[in-house]
């Protein structure tokens, strides 16, 4: 609702400046900074003036007596050298509210947000579900501002990492596909990786001849052909339907699954590879450290000294680096490649929806993937040195707009506390115990695995659902505690700016006080419980529309208390608005604290079942509505549920 008013004070001011002035002018407004001077401050009169060579507070006088009335808008008054200060019409605000908020206007264009990605090697870690917790809130936040939003998770499932695997499981352990196959059946498959490839990688330090078995691996893996080719498919596909139900426990879902091995296959990196030499965004080099290899100028994607030397894109063995298949694959999501994959349906998702991966094989799909007018690469920001060259060989193609839309959504690291490791049973050497965080490393084995840290989070929770409601059944206090956990481990994740590392700590995400997912919760289990005493005593909400009149609705927003609980309440859409233009799921999260931190402060303020005037009993239960309603809506967007009870 706020937003509404926002965006309708905004474009009365600038369709008046362009006709009175002839101006069109970069308008932005302003939160007042004490209450008492209204809910919206424009500023427009200084930056008329330098243009109109008028003092700030001529133009705003002006502004003021020529505008004409707003809709919802109750008075403007000039402040200090040439602030114009909006108060609402508190009645129609409320009144407004009372209405069902109407949806955004659905967008025609298709973004494209690819997040996850998590090498199918191995079992996720920790790391990676902040990136499936960035990726997944930020599409939230654009569907529900309207945006039609593809979800895809990229497979790489030809790389270094399922090599090495592979390499593990034939050299090392001398297994047939058959056997790996059967491995693949079992549980925890994705746990038996993690140690291979940690055994795999220490295997490769002591014996730098065994980098020969990576190499032959990567080769029989890229044609597709062979033994280790077939294990390697076996290794990825049971893998990444372990990433899958691990990622499901969170409430994340895709669309697509686009593959890295039919970008080979169906000559995706090919035909790129055509495009980058006729363009000459590469070139053989024919000297150096780089000879026989196809490489990218740096001039082409770097304009500091931090790199200096060319980009490898395909090897002098003749196989293709990460980065060139990337730039197919982005030449793909555009709808810039002239070439799609084939479909196969991977699973359904309880409502319904289908989830497709890509094949190779001829297939049928309903669907048509890719081809985004926006594309969000969510990667963390170790990865910017190779994000910076794919855009330079789209610039480099021709595709300037494209590269501009090509945004690198990046983020930290996620590391552990010293004692959130000791919880975990990792054993620490005495200078990390005192260090902020320790660092985690899967080729090292060093780490927490995703779904290990969700079940130490899950029986945590539960000895606080148990300490408190001993009495409920132990299926119902699982599925609470399992809520309460996962609320608690994906705001913790979403809480800190991108920029920010984090330092996971099981006491601080579990807290029921302070800037956590359980205070949000309990916050909106707070309010549903008045609805539920309510009808415990045989009351029914009343018909909010009927019995709070605007004149109704005037009077008790007359009070200065109930008018800025009500206003800050109200501005979920302007929050949400500003965080996915900023790309700041953060912001989310902070709005949803001071949501509860609000609605806590009017719990406590206001007894509602006990109110004995009847049209402020009215409005107060109206207030708690509309209270649980915007904290759920929040939650909703953070992929965050309300249990029953905390």
């Amino acid at each position: 609702m706020f937003l509404s008013f926002e965006q309708r004070v905004l474009k009365a001011f600038q369709s008046h400046i362009a006709a009175r002035y002839g101006l069109e002018a970069g308008l932005a407004l302003e939160q007042p900074k004490q209450p008492e001077f209204g809910e919206l401050a424009v500023p427009v009169a200084f930056q008329l003036a330098k243009l109109l060579k008028q003092p700030p507070r001529k133009i705003a006088a002006e502004l003021v007596s020529e505008i004409g009335p707003i809709e919802g808008v109750a008075a403007m008054e000039i402040a200090g050298a040439g602030y114009l200060n909006i108060r609402f019409d508190r009645a129609a605000y409320g009144g407004g509210l009372l209405r069902e908020p109407a949806a955004p206007e659905p967008a025609d264009e298709k973004i494209i947000v690819e997040h996850t990605n998590i090498n199918p090697n191995k079992a996720a870690h920790i790391g990676h579900l902040r990136n499936t917790a960035l990726g997944d809130t930020f599409v939230r936040m654009l569907r529900s501002r309207g945006h039609r939003v593809e979800v895809q998770n990229y497979i790489d499932n030809t790389g270094v990492q399922v090599a090495d695997v592979v390499a593990g499981f034939h050299f090392l352990e001398k297994k047939q596909p058959e056997e790996v196959r059967a491995l693949a059946a079992q549980p925890r498959f994705d746990y038996l990786c993690w140690d291979l490839y940690a055994r795999t990688s220490a295997y490769y330090k002591d014996h730098p001849e065994a980098a020969a078995w990576r190499t032959e691996t990567l080769h029989a893996i890229e044609a597709g052909e062979g033994v280790l080719a077939e294990m390697a498919h076996v290794v990825a596909d049971a893998i990444v339907e372990a990433h899958l139900d691990t990622m499901l426990r969170l409430g994340v879902e895709y669309d697509v699954l686009p593959r890295e091995s039919e970008i080979l296959h169906l000559k995706f990196w090919e035909a790129a590879f055509e495009l980058l030499k006729q363009r000459q965004a590469i070139h053989l080099e024919s000297e150096g450290k780089n000879a026989g290899c196809w490489v990218m100028p740096a001039a082409a994607f770097s304009t500091s000294a931090e790199s200096e030397d060319s980009k490898v894109i395909v090897r002098s063995n003749g196989t293709v680096t990460y980065v060139g298949k990337d730039i197919a694959y982005q030449l793909w999501k555009f709808g810039l490649l002239g070439k799609d994959f084939y479909y196969r349906p991977l699973r359904r998702y309880a409502d319904g929806r289908r989830l497709w991966i890509t094949t190779d094989q001829p297939a049928e799909c309903p669907v048509r993937f890719g081809g985004g007018a926006r594309v969000y690469n969510v990667i963390d920001a170790r990865q910017s040195y190779l994000q910076d060259v794919v855009a330079a060989g789209l610039r480099a193609l021709g595709y300037t707009g494209q590269a501009g839309r090509s945004v690198h959504f990046s983020y930290e690291m996620v590391a552990l506390s010293p004692r959130c490791c000791v919880e975990l049973g990792i054993e620490l050497p005495e200078e990390d115990k005192k260090r902020p965080y320790v660092e985690v490393s899967g080729r090292k084995g060093l780490g927490v695995k995703a779904d290990d840290l969700i079940d130490k989070l899950i029986d945590k929770a539960l000895e606080e659902v148990e300490a408190r409601h001993a009495d409920r059944p132990a299926e119902e206090r699982r599925a609470v505690a399992s809520t309460i956990a996962i609320g608690a481990l994906r705001y913790f994740l979403l809480k800190f700016t991108r920029n920010s590392v984090i330092a996971f700590d099981f006491q601080e995400a579990l807290s029921f006080e302070g800037e956590t997912g359980p205070y949000v919760q309990y916050a909106a289990v707070r309010a549903r419980n008045i609805v539920r005493k309510l009808e415990e005593r045989g009351e029914t909400l009343p018909d909010f529309a009927t019995e709070l009149t605007p004149e109704a609705m005037g009077r008790q927003l007359q009070a200065e208390d109930f008018w800025q609980v009500l206003l800050a309440a109200s501005k979920a859409g302007t929050a949400v608005e500003r965080a996915t233009i900023g790309g700041e799921p953060a912001h989310v999260a902070k709005y949803a604290f001071q949501l509860a931190q609000s609605f806590n402060n009017f719990y406590h303020q206001y007894h509602v079942l006990h109110e004995e005037n009847r049209e402020k009993k009215v409005f107060l239960l109206w207030m708690t509505e509309f209270f649980r309603a915007q904290l759920e809506r929040t939650l909703e967007i953070l992929g965050i549920a309300v249990p029953p009870y905390m």
